[in-house]
């Protein structure tokens, strides 16, 4: 499997990850949700089509995952999303050394996509700091 198909798994997950939290969210936190479950599809079907058109196989989605821990509140659930960034940025940073031109740009910009969207999960769980060096 090529760095950007498990980036396309990777995005399989979030979006997994996104609806099963999605119940346990209100007000901005829900919207903050939505928002980042909206971006990771948007990745997801830009890959998928990259991937199509390519040599690469594009892996379907599961139809569940694992999930590392119950989520039965909003505490776990901004738990489940941070974890959910920091996991995705993970696999977009193993891309980048793969990949060249507008593929590069685009694994950087979803690692910074990542890396904005679990610092600001932790600063809605009131996490200090709420940046880390690398996700």
């Amino acid at each position: 499997m090529t760095s950007l198909a498990d980036a396309l798994a990777g995005e399989h997950a979030a979006i997994y990850g996104y609806g099963v939290l999605g119940a346990h969210l209100t007000g901005q936190a829900l919207n903050q949700a939505r928002q980042a479950e909206a971006a990771h599809r948007g990745r997801r079907d830009k890959l998928f089509i990259d991937l199509a058109g390519g040599s690469a196989p594009a892996p379907a989605a599961a139809p569940a995952y694992a999930l590392p821990f119950p989520v039965t509140d909003a505490t776990t659930a901004v738990k489940l999303a941070t974890q959910l960034e920091e996991r995705a940025g993970a696999v977009w940073h193993a891309v980048l050394p793969d990949v060249t031109g507008d593929d590069r740009r685009f694994a950087l910009d979803a690692l910074t996509d990542c890396a904005v969207r679990a610092a600001r999960w932790r600063r809605v769980a009131g996490h200090v700091p709420g940046t880390v060096a690398l996700p």
